[in-house]
Order: C-alpha cells, then sequence, then structure tokens
C-alpha cells in the first residue's frame, strides 16, 4: 500500500561484487575472479547490509592471498581500473580497516586513494582506536589535501558519535579533533562543511558548551560560511532548547508565546499526516525559533517547525504543517495516544492530544 524503497542492504549484490572483482582481476592475474564472487554470495541474501560488506570482505582476505602491503597496492591500482562506487567500494575499505591495522602508513595511503570512489570513514576508526596520534597526524594532513573526498573523510572519519561507526572513546574528549575542523570550516565544498558542522552537532551531544564557544569563537573569526555552518552544528543544541545554542541564533530562551494550537483531526490513520495550525505572539522584537515535538510514552521526537522575526513586541504569526506518519523502514510508530507540543525559543508553550489509529 505505501512505497517503501528498497532496503540498502541489497546494494551489496551480485553486480558490485563483480564490479570490485573485475578490478582486482586486472591488476593481479593469479586472482580467482569467479572462486571470490562465488565466495563473497554465499550465504549473502540472508544477512544484513553491515554483514554483507563483512562478508564480502572476508571472501576478499582469502582469494587476495598476498602479504597485506602487497594486496593493499593490489587494491589502490584495482581503484583505477573500474567504476567502484559505495558498494562495490565499501568491502575493499572494509577489508582494509580489518585487516590492516598492523600496517598504518600502507592503511591510511590505500584508504586515501579508496575514499573518492567508497568513503572511508568507517574503516579508519580501527587506526584511530590504535594508534590516535599517528592517526589523526595524517588525517590532519588529509584536511589540507586537494581532493574534496579526503577533506571530508577528515572530519567525518573522526567524528565522535559517527552513525554506523566504530566508537573511539578518546575523540569524545572535547579537543583533539579541532584543528581539523578549523582547517575545513571555511572549506570551498559545502560537502566538506556539512561533515564539519555534523561534527561539532556530536561534540554538543557530550560537550554542549564547548560547542557553544568553539561556534562563537568561529563567528567572532568571521567567514563567509560561518553562519551557515553554525546553524547545522547547533540544530541539535537548539532542538533540546539549549539556552546558548538559541541565544547564538539571536533568539531569546524563554520568549514567545502561543494564543492558538488546533488540529485538523484528532484521530489520524497510520500512512497519514496530522494537520495543525499554530498562532503565536513575539514578547518582543527579535527570532522566534519555532519546534514541535511528538510524544509518546517512551518517546519524545522533536521536529523543525519554522523561524518567524518579530519587529515589534506582540506581534502575531500563524503558521500551518502537516507531520506524516507514513512508515519507514528504519522506525516503528506504534498506533495509541500521541500529544504534539508546540516549542517557542526552547520552551514548550502548547499541547494538544490526538490517537494515531
Amino acid at each position: 500500500m505505501y512505497g517503501v524503497a528498497e532496503p540498502l542492504k541489497d546494494m551489496i549484490n551480485a553486480v558490485s561484487v563483480g564490479v570490485l572483482a573485475d578490478g582486482i582481476a586486472a591488476v593481479w592475474r593469479p586472482f580467482q575472479r569467479d572462486r571470490f564472487v562465488r565466495a563473497a554470495l554465499d550465504g549473502l541474501a540472508g544477512l544484513e547490509l553491515k554483514d554483507r560488506v563483512r562478508r564480502v570482505a572476508a571472501a576478499l582476505h582469502v582469494s587476495l592471498s598476498l602479504p597485506f602491503p602487497a594486496a593493499a597496492e593490489v587494491l589502490r591500482e584495482a581503484a583505477g581500473k573500474v567504476r567502484l562506487d559505495m558498494w562495490s567500494g565499501w568491502p575493499a575499505t572494509e577489508h582494509v580497516g580489518t585487516y590492516g591495522v598492523d600496517h598504518l602508513e600502507e592503511s591510511m595511503t590505500t584508504l586515501a586513494t579508496l575514499t573518492p570512489f567508497a568513503t572511508g570513514e568507517f574503516a579508519v576508526r580501527p587506526f584511530l582506536e590504535r594508534y590516535r596520534s599517528g592517526a589523526l597526524d595524517i588525517m590532519y594532513g588529509w584536511a589540507h589535501d586537494e581532493n574534496e573526498h579526503l577533506r571530508r573523510l577528515a572530519s567525518e572519519g573522526s567524528r565522535p558519535r559517527l552513525p554506523w561507526g566504530a566508537r573511539v572513546r578518546w575523540l569524545m574528549e572535547p579537543g583533539p579533533t579541532l584543528p581539523i575542523l578549523a582547517a575545513l570550516r571555511e572549506d570551498p565544498s559545502e560537502y566538506v562543511r556539512r561533515s564539519v558542522a555534523n561534527h561539532v552537532n556530536d561534540l554538543a551531544k557530550d560537550h554542549p558548551e564547548t560547542a557553544v564557544e568553539l561556534l562563537a569563537r568561529w563567528r567572532a573569526e568571521g567567514g563567509s560560511h560561518v553562519e551557515k555552518v553554525l546553524r547545522h552544528a547547533a540544530r541539535g543544541l537548539v532542538r533540546s532548547g539549549h539556552p546558548g545554542a538559541l541565544t547564538l541564533l539571536g533568539a531569546t530562551p524563554g520568549s514567545g508565546s502561543v494564543d492558538l494550537l488546533a488540529l485538523d483531526d484528532e484521530r489520524v490513520a497510520t500512512g497519514d499526516r496530522l494537520h495543525f495550525t499554530v498562532t503565536l505572539a513575539a514578547d518582543h522584537p527579535g527570532p522566534l525559533v519555532l519546534k514541535y515535538a511528538i510524544v509518546r510514552d517512551g518517546s519524545r521526537r522533536v521536529f523543525h517547525l519554522g523561524e518567524r522575526s518579530a519587529e515589534t513586541p506582540g506581534q502575531r504569526f500563524t503558521l500551518t504543517k502537516s507531520h506524516s506518519f507514513r512508515p519507514v523502514t528504519t522506525r516503528s510508530e506504534p498506533p495509541g495516544p500521541r500529544t504534539l507540543e508546540i516549542i517557542v525559543n526552547g520552551t514548550p508553550r502548547a499541547t494538544a492530544a490526538f490517537t494515531l489509529t
């Protein structure tokens, strides 16, 4: 009834494995291509995404029967022989992260070669865990490379809370990656700057005051991209109503009120949308940062509603919004009672009950 995107795990398949196999066969003649493909695909259908990547990487390790430095050289050369992408190249970076941990220089060089085709952000984590300063020094060099993918890897691979990435505890300390971020915050590539903002957003989850101070310093130092980076980096803090982050956006924490909150319907079927209207008033001139939360037992999820800027005290604004309850593969929404909560400049100001059926 509802369209659901193809699961990402299905992107690791016979086609992606074949592309990787073709690249290796083109540069290393002893490689038994078909045997590798059969081993990589054996049992693949029953596995989830990351287990599929590991299965292909393990088959590659067996078939690429060379000492790691030589195997790494083959992978680097293979990258230029075929059109690797995220799905065909990910098992190659996984191979480096799994079997190359005793070889820092060769591994980091190989990840630098592969990452323009298939990001090495997950594979670099074991090296950060084991070598700390040595790996971080190499990544600081990447932050000054001419290739935007490698510059992004410097920021993305060292994120404190990289999604899907292995946790490296010392990266969650405030400070060690700040030189990389400083080098990249005004990067000409939005792709890189967005990673910097996501990195700071990670930092803010454990050290909110450090993140606010960092963003305030960047604003004081100036730059053509600082405001956009700041807003994206502070989004988690703004969502949680952090006073310092709201102040960075020019908003007065706790100001503003809601005059009216009306739902189009108090019962919403799974797959439909909740439609609502909000009228709010400013206490004084300045920005109003507006969020809404969907609350049920054990869950409170906050979403962006909008921003308005009041020119006079008492100025009113009316917004209409709809929230989708379309099923998605990454989240379950059981039926039952819900509360819609309207948040103005970090403070909940109005609620309305409804039922998801």
